[in-house]
């Protein structure tokens, strides 16, 4: 009859409310009852309620079908994958499958496993006290089971959020089946004094910690293989085996690993039973359009707002870091098989921005615009994200950085500006080859200009000012927002055609020298004064 009357007491609310959404209405009842649950604190009240023992797959399963229902997303900050990674994992866990997440290094495998936590009832029931979440109604250790023998009705119940049912161990070659499993303890049997076949002396490892979790495993393949086939009964029958005891523990846990598919030929390899074990193997990727790859930028990169207040980004800045992501996979100097995390973009971002950041509070400047110059704090971000095959080691890390930054300058150059190799073999057109021999002409002459990385704004835009024809040339293609915008786009075209050898530019270790490019390998051929970096190129 209280439950009656407690149901009554919720579908009045409901209707003061005027829900009418029935996703809401259910999420609100949930809550109500969740209220009602949470001041259950014995077995006997546990008992009385309405609450019912589902496994995890099937919590999992049924939470995610009532957010597909209400067209909800199952899977938040997750960019790029709407359309083939997140919809096999939602298939995988209706089909109630242990998952293989396998992909290069930073295509958002953790953070899929890690999300799928949110998919899970807000709070469950255990045993009070239980080290393995017991199941107040399916106990499994022998502490829970002697607990309600004892207590009866009276057994204490304990409360346990989502949060705190996951598990999580990055797979390293000193893993052992201890870590993971469990082992004796000779400390509890000597002291409790029980013998060593006693199920109250095992120490529980990580994974029966996580009984009616999720547990992950990061880096499969890292594991030894004897480890690996410790998993096996785990994966087929739930059962947990500590040495040569007779236990049978049908543990409830949703498995998901990931694994770097390089690491089947490196490191080590996925056993071939234990990959069978594993229902849904699903494939990763990095973004596949530039806007997706900013957008994920955009999202991840530590940015304060101090910083986008003192530093400006314009969109030429955003195209060109993600550019060099893309440049760098199809580098020849880069390693493919290693991957390009998408974590270099996020880097790149903070590196830019924190460069153009001091270079303001040097010059003490209350606000700057990101340059191209400020790309040389790039080359940290990229050295450390990319493993290179032996050309790109003989051509050492920064040489390899300026020519990925050099390619992704070429890719979006020729989005806004005629392609300077084309209008090279089209003689006949004129208009805009005139374009281009202005600024060319400039440099003919003699002229150099020096874009330093902390040049104040004001000596920066001086020197642009005095490039014949580069500002026209902007105006001309580009439809500038700002002034200050304008400035980057004149010093990006310099960079963009140094990059398609109209200009020669030298990299130094305070920023950049524009100069002509025939006379610069006249003057070497004749033995003349020239930077040590252009007798480097041309040597």
């Amino acid at each position: 009859m209280a439950w009656v009357i407690f149901f009554l007491r919720i579908m009045r609310e409901i209707e003061n409310e005027k829900y009418v959404n029935f996703y809401l209405v259910n999420i609100h009842f949930r809550k109500l009852v969740l209220k009602n649950m949470k001041k259950i604190t014995t077995l006997g009240q546990l008992k009385k309620s309405s609450y019912k023992s589902k496994s995890i797959k099937e919590e999992l399963r049924d939470n995610l079908l009532e957010r597909l229902k209400a067209h909800q997303k199952s899977f938040n900050g997750i960019i790029g994958y709407d359309t083939t990674v997140i919809p096999d994992v939602e298939r995988a866990i209706l089909s109630r499958h242990n998952i293989l997440l396998l992909g290069l290094r930073g295509q958002a495998k953790t953070r899929i496993a890690r999300q799928m936590v949110n998919l899970l009832d807000e709070y469950i029931p255990i045993v009070g006290g239980s080290e393995i979440l017991d199941d107040p109604f399916q106990p499994l250790s022998i502490y829970s089971r002697n607990l309600i023998e004892i207590n009866g009705d009276e057994t204490p119940v304990e409360w346990v959020h989502r949060d705190e049912r996951f598990g999580e161990k990055l797979a390293t070659p000193d893993v052992t089946v201890a870590d993971l499993i469990g082992d004796v303890d000779p400390i509890k049997a000597a002291t409790q004094k029980l013998h060593y076949a006693d199920e109250r002396v095992l120490h529980f490892g990580i994974i029966p910690r996580s009984n009616r979790s999720i547990f992950v495993i990061n880096e499969l393949p890292d594991l030894q293989a004897r480890i690996q086939v410790a998993l096996f009964n785990l994966l087929e029958e739930g059962d947990l085996q500590i040495r040569g005891f007779k236990l049978r523990f049908p543990l409830d846990i949703q498995f998901v690993f990931t694994a770097n598919p390089e690491d089947y030929t490196n490191r080590g390899s996925i056993v071939t039973p234990l990959k069978d074990r594993i229902e849904s193997q699903i494939l990763t990727h990095y973004p596949k359009t530039i806007a997706d790859s900013k957008a994920i930028t955009a999202q991840e990169a530590k940015l304060s707002d101090a910083q986008l207040k003192r530093v400006l980004i314009p969109d030429i800045s955003k195209d060109l870091i993600e550019n060099i992501a893309f440049a760098a996979r199809d580098s020849e100097f880069v390693d493919e098989k290693s991957g390009v995390s998408a974590r270099l973009t996020i880097s790149a971002m903070e590196n830019l921005v924190s460069t153009a950041e001091r270079r303001a509070v040097l010059n003490g400047e209350k606000q700057t615009m990101i340059r191209l110059s400020d790309f040389s704090g790039v080359f940290a971000a990229i050295t450390g994200k990319i493993e290179m095959v032996y050309e790109g080691e003989q051509e050492g890390p920064v040489r390899v950085a300026q020519n990925i930054i050099d390619k992704a300058i070429r890719n979006v150059f020729v989005q806004y500006f005629p392609n300077p190799t084309k209008v090279k073999k089209r003689k006949s057109a004129q208009s805009e080859d005139t374009i281009y021999r202005t600024v060319q002409a400039y440099f003919e002459e003699g002229n150099v200009i020096d874009i330093m990385v902390d040049q104040s704004d004001e000596a920066y835009k001086k020197k642009l000012d005095g490039i014949s024809g580069l500002r026209d040339l902007v105006m001309a293609h580009v439809k500038v927002a700002t002034k200050n915008e304008l400035y980057v786009w004149m010093e990006f075209v310099l960079h963009g055609m140094a990059a398609y050898s109209l200009l020669s530019k030298f990299q130094l270790e305070e920023g950049s020298k524009f100069s002509d490019i025939t006379t610069a390998m006249f003057n070497f051929s004749k033995g003349g004064e020239v930077d040590d970096d252009l007798k480097e190129l041309f040597t």
